[in-house]
């Protein structure tokens, strides 16, 4: 009986053992357990957007045309208004996605149907050209680019590295930026990454200039510029070396300013 009880104590506390942890701490606190994923997460091909953002903001730095970010969300124009908390869809709907091509198929063989031979017809006399009462759309304007500074070019244009998407004058700083072009500023700030305090100019429907590493800005967001209108104050570069980014973008796509801008 006595080696019986004991075995029955030993079977209980091994139970009470099993059924029990202690509270793992560390450095004197308790852990507190992990939270399931926020249901928020913003996946790659979407983006939400925060106080002081614009639509050509987050166009330039996704490099993504403007007006397809626009037509993927409902974004009227001319405004594009953005709000904040609201959450973008950065590729398009999968309703309007190319489908896939099916396998191509021989071609179905069929005999030639003989078709009866027209009757000759009387000659018709020949219509006379009608002009349209609406005035035909003027095409637009060709633009025609300025060196946005002096100074001279410290580094290219590569379209395959990402961290070269546009030219680096050097100068000094606060030397005078001049708009490249005349346009719309549709980008004030420092809000992108890598660009310190930027200027983006909308010249039309399809190009956009930018100027980084200012010192001072001299727009703001709506502000209408001329063609060689002072816009900034050269600033420095992460390097602490006094020097503009100037960028081209084409349809959201960055191109080689050297191409478009004057030889010197």
């Amino acid at each position: 009986m006595l080696l019986c009880g004991l075995f029955m104590i030993a079977f209980g506390l091994a139970g009470c053992s099993s059924s029990w942890r202690a509270p793992v701490e560390t450095r004197g606190h308790a852990a507190t357990p992990s939270r399931s994923p926020s249901r928020n997460t913003i996946r790659g091909d979407e983006y939400r957007v925060r106080a002081g953002d614009t639509l050509y903001g987050i166009a330039w730095q996704k490099g993504i045309d403007y007006r397809s970010i626009a037509a993927w969300n409902g974004i009227r124009s001319p405004a594009y208004r953005i709000y904040a908390g609201q959450t973008l869809r950065l590729v398009p709907p999968a309703s309007t996605r190319q489908p896939p091509r099916p396998a191509s198929q021989p071609a179905p063989r069929y005999k030639p149907v003989p078709r009866p031979a027209p009757k000759p017809l009387a000659t018709a006399q020949k219509p006379k050209p009608t002009v349209s009462s609406k005035a035909q759309p003027s095409a637009p304007k060709r633009l025609s680019w300025r060196w946005p500074a002096k100074g001279r070019v410290v580094s290219s244009f590569k379209a395959d590295d990402p961290l070269q998407k546009g030219i680096k004058i050097a100068g000094r700083s606060g030397e005078p930026v001049v708009a490249t072009e005349s346009g719309k500023v549709v980008y004030s700030g420092s809000g992108l990454i890598g660009y310190g305090r930027l200027i983006i100019i909308k010249h039309n429907d399809n190009y956009l200039s930018a100027y980084g590493h200012n010192r001072k800005i001299l727009v703001k967001e709506g502000d209408q510029v001329t063609k060689g209108k002072k816009i900034a104050e050269m600033g420095t570069a992460n390097s602490g070396d006094p020097m503009l980014h100037f960028e081209i973008r084409r349809n959201g796509k960055p191109v080689d300013p050297l191409r478009l801008l004057p030889r010197r």
